[in-house]
């Protein structure tokens, strides 16, 4: 089927290229001329040293010349990557292209592993950021501290799915909590946050939404036992289950409801969590299981940092950061796309893995992935037998 196409490829055949098109057409009406560089060609190159994990424009373009003969084929062009051509494009065109293809992306891939099993029904999101450090030399426009400078990717991922569904790039100086605000909260969906997000005014926002969040306590609050009780030690490592109203005047004015505290001890840890949530409807052990889950955020932020190449940039501008971060989002989807249509049954983590060191070989892709047992010979099948019979 793919006899002769590189792997690369048949990677980028799931991207939607009409799409892209329309939207070039729509923003810039692809004010392309004097470059030998399309829009469309940039991406590519940029997603194949997302995939191949170059550390640098200048790695990403000696191998783009040296394989100049694949150019064509590989969907860079005909015209071999010019190093000071790719680091102007980067610079001058508009990011905005590629953050709504970005977005675009994720919504393809979530309609497409929206069918992956998960142990509860309905919708749940982990809400994290990662922050960047920069040098403060070449990044000045992101100044983070005296010594530094740094960026933040504020991130919202489907834990069901593994699909960050919302992000937002800022500088490293933006405090968490503010990033609950842009937040667009769905009705009975569920927001899991860590402790450096509690905001009470914040979060009973989000209980007048009627959407519902699970977040660890964050230095005790002083509150009132309403209902519930200690429960026996054992019973699904659940200590408490309690139903509680804060005391001290400012939280009662910020949190009015009542609000349910559940604390689990977790054994391998040995050790016990604090959460609280308004979701009274599911068992105090779901609660603490959809905690767990919200690892599933830091997962991918060491990934995307490890081996998405956002660690390292291709440029100093915003402009030229933030292509970087939305090309690596468009990258980790398309391969999620990939993953659920060819039916590999792995992780995203591991079909990247795979393919980031077959990018320029010509075998089908789930050929990659399909373990062959070897032949045995007729000598081999005559010892096997020898053993089995003493």
């Amino acid at each position: 089927m793919n006899s002769g196409k590189y792997v690369f490829s048949q990677i980028t055949d799931f991207l939607p290229k009409r799409y892209f098109e329309r939207l070039i057409m729509t923003i810039c009406n692809d004010r392309t001329q004097g470059w030998n560089l399309t829009y469309w060609n940039q991406m590519l190159v940029l997603m194949f040293g997302q995939l191949d994990g170059c550390n640098s424009l200048r790695e990403l373009t000696d191998i783009t010349m040296a394989h100049a003969r694949k150019s064509f084929h590989l969907g860079f062009g005909k015209t071999p990557i010019n190093r000071s051509v790719l680091s102007k494009a980067n610079q001058l065109r508009d990011y905005h292209i590629f953050e709504k293809f970005a977005y675009h992306m994720v919504e393809l891939a979530q309609q497409n592993c929206i069918n992956q099993e998960f142990e509860l029904n309905g919708k749940y999101y982990a809400f994290d950021s990662t922050t960047i450090d920069l040098c403060l030399s070449l990044f000045e426009w992101a100044r983070f501290r005296s010594t530094k400078s740094g960026i933040k990717v504020h991130t919202q991922l489907d834990i069901v799915t593994h699909i960050p569904v919302s992000f937002n790039i800022t500088e490293a100086a933006v405090h968490d909590v503010n990033a609950m605000d842009w937040i667009n909260y769905e009705p009975f969906a569920c927001y899991i946050f860590d402790r450096g997000y509690w905001d009470l005014d914040r979060l009973y926002r989000i209980e007048i939404l009627n959407s519902f969040f699970v977040i660890r306590e964050k230095r005790r609050p002083k509150f009132e036992v309403v209902d519930g009780e200690d429960l026996l030690e054992g019973t699904d490592n659940i200590l408490r289950d309690q139903t509680v109203r804060f005391t001290t005047s400012g939280n009662t004015e910020n949190y009015p409801s009542d609000i349910r505290r559940i604390i689990y001890y977790e054994p391998e840890l040995r050790r016990t969590f604090t959460y609280y949530t308004n979701n009274f409807f599911l068992k105090a052990k779901d609660i603490a299981f959809l905690y767990k889950n919200r690892w599933t955020v830091e997962t991918f932020f060491k990934w995307m940092k490890g081996h998405l190449r956002i660690k390292s940039f291709w440029g100093n501008t915003e402009n030229a950061v933030r292509i970087q971060v939305y090309v690596a989002i468009i990258t980790y989807c398309t391969v999620a796309i990939m993953e659920r249509k060819l039916e590999l049954n792995r992780s995203i983590y591991e079909v990247m893995r795979i393919l980031g060191s077959s990018l320029l070989a010509k075998d089908n892709i789930k050929e990659l992935f399909q373990l062959e047992e070897p032949e045995q010979t007729q000598d081999q099948g005559q010892l096997q037998l020898v053993f089995d019979i003493f």
